[in-house]
């Protein structure tokens, strides 16, 4: 299955294209993909060369592909273009896990200051470490907080069991006094359902496509994270593509990446306002739950949990090279001071 998933065939019998490349994208059923990934692949690539190459896409989740694996098998080369979450890149390699900590980036203008000041470190990084050349950074939307009663603002949280998805997730919830539960995306309605969590950690549009909204009965505004993901190529499978086709790729590759964070952006807004049965929201199913601002207490919090547990365990996880990585990217621009002792 890896390889009908990611091989890279030349010359396809019953296809005009001189290659056909076959691509693992990000995860299925989200917009990111079917409005974006999907159409570029499929169809925008044969129309851009002439009908000279063509591509088929198949998304990670479904294509038998544990997340945690994708880097290795990229750097083999069994997968020669795929796509991983940062946080799936963490587990095996901490470091990857800075451009986008619990807390760190409050909104979308945080964000890209953040990714802007980490990305050349994370391409050199896979470049040199693992082969793998990094071609684009897919965002999906903001990662809030949903639970299943009433509450004012993160502090409320403590005592809560909360559905996180990665360790700075888990930290982040824990200085709350809360309980973090670590489970899949699929399986957050059967763990609200069952008691197991009051509330959950997901994407705003992404909870709303789940179900959440028929689930739990309010929603915070403030994202805790985004979920990143890295799109990249095998080097030496990258390397050994015709010139133009490298050309054409490097030159449309960015504009497919602008695309997903105008769409990440846009649905970070409109996936409250479907949850919570606003006006800008155009889906036909809407929910009814009450939205909880972001305060100035809650903003004072978010910083203080960042910057006394987040940042200093993620150091403690990654090592004494981290916090040279720290100060060269992120922390050059932030006033966020290294802790002396992790």
């Amino acid at each position: 299955m890896l390889l009908a998933a990611a091989g890279v065939h030349a010359q396809i019998p019953n296809t005009p294209a001189a290659l056909h490349l076959r691509i693992v994208g990000g995860l299925a059923g989200l917009n990111q993909y079917t409005r974006n990934e999907e159409p570029f692949w499929s169809r925008e690539l044969v129309r851009l060369s002439g009908g000279k190459y063509s591509a088929e896409i198949v998304p990670f989740d479904r294509a038998g592909v544990p997340g945690g694996d994708m880097l290795r098998l990229l750097q083999l080369g069994v997968m020669p273009f795929g796509t991983t979450l940062i946080s799936a890149l963490a587990q095996q390699s901490p470091q990857y896990a800075g451009i986008d900590l619990a807390g760190l980036n409050p909104n979308m203008t945080a964000l890209k200051k953040n990714v802007a000041a980490f990305r050349p470190f994370l391409e050199k990084e896979l470049r040199q470490r693992h082969n793998v050349e990094m071609l684009a950074l897919y965002v999906y939307p903001a990662q809030v907080i949903f639970c299943n009663r009433p509450f004012s603002g993160l502090a409320d949280l403590a005592g809560r069991h909360v559905r996180v998805s990665s360790s700075t997730q888990a930290d982040f919830i824990a200085a709350l006094g809360a309980i973090p539960v670590a489970t899949g995306f699929a399986q957050i309605i059967a763990n609200m359902r069952s008691g197991n969590t009051d509330c959950a950690i997901t994407g705003t549009m992404s909870g709303h496509t789940l179900g959440l909204h028929q689930v739990t009965s309010h929603v915070h505004s403030m994202p805790i994270t985004w979920g990143l993901a890295v799109f990249g190529a095998n080097k030496t499978a990258w390397d050994a593509l015709p010139p133009d086709l490298k050309a054409l790729l490097r030159r449309e590759l960015p504009k497919l990446e602008t695309a997903i964070w105008v769409e990440s952006e846009r649905e970070s807004s409109e996936g409250l306002a479907c949850n919570t049965g606003s006006s800008p929201c155009k889906d036909a199913v809407r929910g009814e739950l009450l939205q909880v601002p972001a305060t100035a207490k809650d903003e004072r919090l978010r910083q203080q949990v960042f910057d006394a547990v987040v940042l200093p365990r993620w150091l403690a996880r990654c090592g004494t090279a981290c916090t040279d990585i720290w100060r060269q990217t992120i922390g050059a621009h932030l006033t966020t001071a290294v802790p002396q002792k992790p």
